[in-house]
């Protein structure tokens, strides 16, 4: 649709396609060029403004083309027209940007969460809103206590909400600090901005899982109301969303560095004396039940013309009742025992297939886990109304006392919660069974069976006794107080067009609080391992597992499939019956962490013919007190506080060249940091009952500074056209890697104490380098393309991967819009790339590929038919430490949005 007007926007688009004034244009990123923008504003010219998906692609590239500093910019009407349900999706088709579905040990799932950039460890990237932090919280259990508390979990935070978003890749020193590797800033949509006085817009869906075949509905609406003088607007979005997810899956423990060691097993087989093997090799069902729900509140007073304040509030609330069960063949039990394989194949060091004979359980015995081998296991796990939540409420203000002095001020609190307020864990092991498997490294999972045993029906008393059991609860709270005040001040001085400069303090707690549950008087006996004291199992009504349970994994006929498994309900009452006392404090993985922080900045704006920039320094000071528990000789839990001050000064500079009036190069220095994460601060643990595994903290770490360069050349040849291509270093003499150690610790599943291997963060020197190219312009009749490429290369100093980088990442879409239709369909692609340390052995993601298409039809100026489409490609997820060694399988299945948005 096309339009004849006179209006500021048309100006200032006009200026930017026609490339005649890209010197006042480049000073829109600066607020220094308010003068300049609002005496050119004054002027009236005729222009034609494009809308829908063109209009959508010139705000963006106006943006990034007047930038001073390395950026791109998604616009509301991309995110809108894209099939993109959090921030996450949104940004994933910017050059240089990785998601994952998961932050690391929980697996992928079908909802991206988090946002990483130029192959880098998804905490280096700092996410702000309107500039400033946002508490955040995980609804995994793994999550609210493991490493990954910097980097915020774009599940709660909706694509509804955002007006555009800002990915900065080269620093300033008007930037709060914290993002090595760049900042994700999501602007939201302001009252006084929208082009009507009353603006209406709601939209409903309905989703539909196709894994788990079940359909949940959807909805959002906003109400922006603003009066006619532009001085008083209030904004109010709300949303609901709901989820069925389920996720298939094939998950094989493994020790990492542990061997095949016994003495009859290597009397009977030589050869496999400290050869690797799997502990166990499960058939793991996920399944949850979600609602995303919350709302912004944005209200604008402009009560004289030079001055301008508003309050802007966010909630976001995600509650998943999950259950994931697993059916595991047990390896490690068996070979831990002496049970010799009959049969046997050994590649790579590896134990990839093996035959066990029927080892026989005695009743009258040993306890189970003590010298009765088990060859196989029922887990599961059962956590109702887990939850994360996000939130602020931020005050700001704008004043201009004259016409070359603005000064800014915010003032804010925000708040994050990971809960899961019971976390149950149940195992069966299988009696009186041979046991046999073959791995497939990572082409499929591996083949499992139990010779003899009837699978479907292994809740027969005759093959099945109680094994181990856990309670507990988990709750992590994160809040940060912040303040802000900047001025800017135009000088017309030469080339220094203007200075900034400015404070920020903040105070940031972080807290877990867990307990464990024990033994209930009734099981006692039973709990303290006396011989045939047994528990009754948990009610079973014959439930079994989906009847396509697998069935889009792949791999051969082997996969175990068809298996029992327990209603969460019973799981939960026989929680309550046998496992209900409350042990106490789980000091184990309990810490606290403080941090105050106080900054200030200063920052030239400068500007010639046919050039402009920015040099500055930023100095942060940080006083960091980290609270965890360890324990004494005699097992007591014994508090420790760690303290560390430190001071960091980073300068940045910024230059930008209009080469001509269609070719753009830029140039970019910096120092930046990144603290670690909180749970990476402390003392505290948490742990794996299953292999005795965990992750903990070093209180010692520094933070990652890296030494940073890059260099872009942008060519606008055609309106809202683009072909760049950029280069960029990143030299990190403080990079956080990870290594492990052996610490004794309660096995609350034993209620006994453990060995285990723990990993821990240690500091290590790393570099990253690589290039970005992109392309995108609209086609012939009607059509448009974009592509993106991405080669990032991080290496620690001894050699090893860097968290997050994946050596190539690609985004190719296509767009067609005409007459009220619209429709784009888009490709992400990452390569393999090194998730973390799983079970204390190295964890890498196969690449992959997921296909996503966005439909649209729009009836009249009121309504609009949408159509979306997830994972149309139906990717399968894969995760190993080598090709050998492969450690999951994941389907997720595919997600389609069937919906219609109202508009007045």
């Amino acid at each position: 649709m096309k339009q004849l007007t006179r209006s500021p926007l048309a100006l200032a688009v006009a200026m930017a396609l026609g490339q005649y004034c890209s010197g006042a244009l480049a000073q829109q990123s600066n607020a220094g060029s308010a003068a300049v923008l609002a005496t050119a504003a004054e002027a009236e010219v005729e222009q034609v403004v494009v809308t829908g998906v063109r209009s959508s692609r010139e705000k963006s590239l106006v943006r990034k083309r007047g930038a001073d500093s390395v950026m791109d910019v998604v616009s509301a009407e991309d995110i809108g027209k894209l099939p993109d349900k959090n921030v996450a999706d949104a940004v994933q088709r910017v050059a240089g940007v990785n998601i994952s579905s998961g932050s690391g040990g929980q697996g992928g799932f079908s909802e991206n969460d988090r946002v990483s950039i130029r192959g880098t460890n998804p905490s280096l990237t700092q996410t702000t809103v309107n500039g400033h932090s946002i508490a955040t919280g995980d609804w995994y259990v793994g999550d609210q206590t493991g490493t990954v508390g910097r980097s915020v979990s774009f599940t709660l935070l909706p694509s509804e909400i955002v007006g555009s978003v800002e990915v900065l890749k080269s620093a300033q020193a008007d930037i709060t600090e914290g993002g090595t590797t760049g900042n994700v800033n999501i602007v939201t949509r302001k009252p006084l901005d929208f082009k009507q006085l009353l603006t209406l817009e709601a939209t409903a869906q309905a989703m539909y899982a196709d894994l788990p075949r079940k359909t949940s509905p959807q909805a959002n609406a906003l109400l922006n109301w603003r009066n006619e003088e532009k001085t008083l607007g209030v904004l109010a979005q709300v949303f609901s969303e709901s989820r069925k997810e389920r996720r298939d899956g094939q998950e094989l423990f493994l020790l990492g560095q542990g061997t095949i060691t016994h003495p009859d097993v290597i009397a009977a087989h030589p050869d496999l004396k400290d050869v690797l093997y799997p502990s166990q090799i499960g058939s793991a069902l996920f399944t949850q039940q979600s609602k995303r729900q919350g709302g912004l509140l944005d209200v604008q007073v402009k009560p004289v013309k030079t001055l301008t304040l508003e309050a802007n509030a966010f909630y976001s609330h995600f509650q998943g009742t999950n259950y994931d069960t697993n059916y595991l063949a047990n390896p490690t039990d068996l070979l831990e025992k002496g049970i010799a394989p009959t049969s046997y194949t050994v590649r790579n060091n590896t134990l990839v297939a093996a035959t066990f004979p029927v080892t026989h359980f005695d009743p009258s015995g040993a306890s189970p886990g003590g010298d009765q081998p088990f060859p196989g296991l029922r887990d599961v796990i059962y956590r109702p109304k887990a939850a994360s939540m996000a939130s602020y409420l931020d005050l700001s203000a704008k004043y201009r006392p004259t016409d070359r002095l603005q000064i800014t001020g915010m003032l804010g609190y925000t708040r994050g919660l990971g809960e899961t307020p019971h976390d149950y864990g149940y195992e069966a092991y299988l009696t009186n069974s041979a046991m046999s498997y073959q791995m497939h490294g990572t082409s499929g999972p591996a083949s499992v069976s139990f010779p003899g045993v009837d699978a479907a029906n292994f809740n027969n008393p005759a093959n099945v006794t109680n094994g181990g059991s856990w309670s507990s609860s988990a709750r992590v709270t994160d809040q940060e107080r912040y303040a802000q005040i900047d001025a800017l001040a135009d000088t017309d001085w030469g080339h220094l067009e203007s200075v900034k400069f400015g404070v920020r303090f903040a105070a940031h707690k972080r807290e877990a609080d867990g307990h464990n549950f024990g033994c209930s008087t009734d099981s006692e006996a039973a709990c303290l391992g006396n011989p045939g004291v047994t528990l009754p199992l948990p009610q079973w009504n014959g439930e079994t597992t989906p009847a396509n349970y697998g069935s889009s994994l792949g791999g051969g006929s082997g996969f175990l499939s068809r298996v029992w498994t327990l209603d969460p309900a019973k799981v939960a009452l026989w929680h309550s019956q046998y496992n209900n006392v409350d042990l106490g404090p789980n000091y184990q993985g309990n810490f606290a962490i403080e941090e105050k922080v106080s900054a200030a900045y200063a920052m030239a704006n400068l500007a010639g013919d046919g050039w402009r920039g920015n040099v500055g320094l930023r100095v942060a000071g940080t006083r960091q007190r980290s609270l965890g528990y360890n324990f004494d000789a005699d097992n007591h839990a014994v508090a420790e506080t760690v303290s560390h001050n430190y001071v960091d000064v980073l300068p940045s500079a910024n230059l930008r060249f209009d080469v001509s009036k269609d070719l753009v190069a830029r140039l970019a220095a910096s120092k930046t940091m990144s603290r670690p994460d909180y749970s990476a601060l402390t003392p505290a643990v948490t742990l794996n009952n299953i292999n005795a595994t965990g992750t903990g903290g070093n209180t010692d770490l520094k933070p990652v500074r890296s030494y940073n360069a890059d260099a872009t050349l942008e060519w606008y040849y055609a309106p809202q056209s683009v072909l760049s291509a950029a280069v960029f270093y990143m030299d990190m003499p403080s990079y956080i890697a990870f290594g492990y150690s052996k610490r004794r610790y309660l096995n609350t599943a034993i209620n006994q104490f453990d060995d285990f291997t723990i990993t821990t963060p240690l500091n290590v020197a790393a570099k990253n380098k690589g290039i970005e190219l992109a392309w995108q312009q609209p086609l012939w009749q009607d059509f448009g393309a974009a592509l993106n490429y991405t080669y990032a290369h991080g290496r620690t100093a001894d050699g090893a991967s860097l968290v997050g980088s994946s050596a190539n990442t690609y985004n190719a879409e296509v767009y067609y819009e005409k007459a009220g239709f619209s429709t784009r369909l888009a490709y992400s692609y990452r390569s393999a790339y090194l998730v973390g340390l799983a079970n204390v052995a190295p964890q890498y993601a196969a690449g992959m590929g997921t296909l996503a298409i966005s439909v649209n039809y729009k009836l009249n100026d009121h309504i609009t038919f949408t159509l979306d489409a997830l994972n149309l490609n139906n990717p399968t997820l894969k995760y190993y430490s080598t090709a050998d060694r492969p450690q999951a399988f994941y389907s997720n299945g595919r997600q389609l949005f069937f919906g219609v948005k109202i508009a007045r």
